[in-house]
């Protein structure tokens, strides 16, 4: 055997995990493949009738909720970096469909499903075209604060859209049950409510039972036996069998594609949201370093494998994701077993949800979002900031009352944390600087300390010198020295400023040239060395006789004490006892508040 060409297999092989991070799983033992499967079954039974619901929420054909189960899945867990994440239908992105369509076709028609299918080809191609340029982080911009505000508002209005099916009125929208008619069906009010209480007491005393799926057996084996279809009970119906068959969803007006741009951006980003909730779980669980990007590669051939397919967006499911670790998935072989058993449900059961009542698949849905209703979440961002407590609440309240047009609530909280940002930069933290009896320098103000020194201003700015900020501090500075005609130095401990942009550079060089021409000497403390290289470039570090710098924040409280006890030997404490060299000694290094 050539060695050489032992020794580079492997390495062909890492370059194609790379792109297919498949190839790197583990060989498969029998005990192994043993434990996949159990997780995997697991993961299907849940699947089935969970995508049964999220079509339903989607407005699309019920048949469709499988399919996105089926080769969306086997896609993601080949190209996804996060191995045991559940991809598949949900119920956000479930719900977005279902919203953003609602002004343009009638829910179940071929209109509709082709809009439906252009919507998830277009997230898809959105998300490869980020993972593939590396422009993951952009899909950050959205805070905890509006992704709270708006995952909760979207649960309120997934609740709202159920209550005519748990409450016997199937068919009937909210305003249609306001106006009267017949009376609510008992009971699909009791295979709802009863479904809702199933769910919750098996999801706590059997989490790793499928009590989804036997919840569907069970529901609906006790309709056929009460012949509840042919009493006119709202039930599921008859559902193709076989596999899904390639789908293409014909060219649409320019007018209508331009409307589902919008849509498909959230799609977009509520569905990475709900990948990166999971996959952060996943990796840490594994202890390894999350890959974003490659996992919008996966996700988005996942969505545009289920728009081929004939079905809607899809996502990762929080929750199925959770199951698949807790029935102890190691690898990705636990999906294929998923898939299998999806496969053979598509083939050969498909008639045997017939008669599973509607009201149960409502509780089905309901059930899975009851999770994302948390009240407290508000109190606590309120405690933390109440900027951001407000946003998120508006966020959630824009939500709701935008509805259909659900995703204006994720923008106006986007556009209001920008603002929030924006104003933080615009306003940077700059105060004056005292000595602390712990050796540290602080807010002299807010600590009431004494100034270092009589005839010094010490000032620190905890920001950029950037434009937003930098003429905060030449407005600082302006101000000090009209107040204060005495000051003969300005100290600016500089250890916070990390960068500085070409706007920071100029207002930097007019500070300089408004403090020498005013005769007071200028002393830089702690610049870093990446700011320092900046306005070394820019020509503004130019050695003068009132310009002084220092490594440390301790050189420069020693040199500036010597410096203001020569310059005012007499000077008494009406502004605050001078730094002593002891004081300025005792605090190398001053570490900053």
């Amino acid at each position: 055997m050539n060695p050489a060409s032992t020794s580079s297999s492997p390495s062909l092989r890492q370059r194609l995990s790379r792109w297919i991070p498949c190839l790197a799983w583990p060989r498969p033992s029998a005990a192994l493949l043993q434990n996949e499967a159990m997780a995997g079954i697991t993961v299907a039974l849940m699947v089935i009738p969970q995508g049964v619901a999220y079509a339903a929420l989607a407005g699309m054909p019920l048949v469709t909720g499988v399919y996105a189960a089926l080769f969306p899945a086997l896609v993601a867990v080949i190209f996804g970096a996060s191995q045991r994440l559940s991809v598949g239908p949900t119920a956000l992105t479930s719900l977005l469909v279902g919203a953003s369509l609602a002004p343009l076709a009638v829910p179940g028609s071929a209109e509709w499903v082709a809009m439906a299918v252009w919507l998830t080809l277009m997230s898809g191609a959105i998300q490869i075209v980020l993972g593939a340029g590396g422009f993951g982080w952009l899909l950050r911009l959205v805070n905890s604060p509006v992704l709270v505000g708006f995952t909760q508002g979207a649960a309120v209005l997934i609740a709202v859209s159920q209550l005519p099916a748990l409450l016997g009125f199937t068919g009937r929208t909210i305003p249609q049950l306001l106006q009267g008619g017949p009376p609510p069906d008992l009971v699909a009010i009791a295979f709802g409510l009863g479904g809702i209480a199933v769910l919750w007491l098996g999801k706590r005393l059997v989490p790793r039972f499928p009590t989804t799926m036997a919840l569907v057996a069970g529901a609906a084996a006790l309709s056929w036996s009460m012949d509840y279809a042919l009493r006119g009970g709202a039930v599921v119906g008859s559902l193709p069998s076989g596999l899904p068959s390639f789908y293409w969803p014909g060219a649409l007006p320019p007018g209508t594609l331009g409307a589902l741009v919008l849509p498909a951006l959230m799609i977009t980003l509520v569905s990475f949201l709900e990948t990166a909730s999971s996959a952060k779980v996943d990796n840490a669980r594994a202890g390894t370093l999350w890959n974003e990007n490659q996992d919008l590669i996966g996700q988005g051939l996942a969505k545009l494998a289920s728009g081929f397919s004939g079905a809607f967006p899809t996502s990762s499911s929080f929750s199925r994701s959770a199951i698949t670790l807790y029935a102890g998935a190691q690898t990705g072989w636990a999906t294929l077993f998923s898939v299998v058993v999806v496969a053979g449900a598509l083939l050969w059961l498909m008639p045997l949800l017939y008669h599973v009542p509607q009201a149960v698949l409502a509780a089905v849905v309901v059930t899975a979002i009851l999770g994302l209703v948390k009240p407290a979440s508000f109190m606590a961002l309120w405690r933390i900031s109440r900027i951001e407590a407000g946003i998120s609440l508006g966020t959630f309240v824009l939500t709701i009352a935008t509805a259909p047009s659900i995703y204006w609530g994720v923008l106006g909280g986007l556009l209001a944390s920008l603002a929030h940002y924006m104003y933080r930069h615009l306003h940077p933290r700059i105060i004056e600087v005292g000595l602390h009896p712990d050796g540290s320098l602080r807010d002299r103000r807010l600590w009431k300390l004494p100034p270092l020194a009589p005839r010094l201003y010490a000032v620190r700015m905890d920001a950029e010198l950037d434009f937003a900020s930098a003429s905060t501090l030449e407005r600082a500075l302006t101000v000090a020295l009209a107040e204060r005609p005495e000051l003969t130095d300005v100290c600016l401990f500089a250890q916070p400023i990390n960068r500085i942009d070409i706007t920071g550079a100029e207002v930097f060089g007019s500070i300089r040239r408004m403090i020498e021409a005013k005769g007071v000497r200028l002393h830089l403390s702690g610049m870093k060395l990446p700011a320092m290289q900046v306005l070394d470039r820019a020509g503004l570090l130019a050695p003068g006789p009132l310009l002084f710098s220092y490594r440390t924040d301790g050189e420069a409280l020693a040199a500036l004490a010597s410096r203001v006890d020569e310059a005012a030997p007499a000077e008494g404490n009406d502004a605050g006892t001078p730094l002593s060299p002891a004081a300025s000694a005792r605090s190398a290094p001053p570490t900053p508040d």
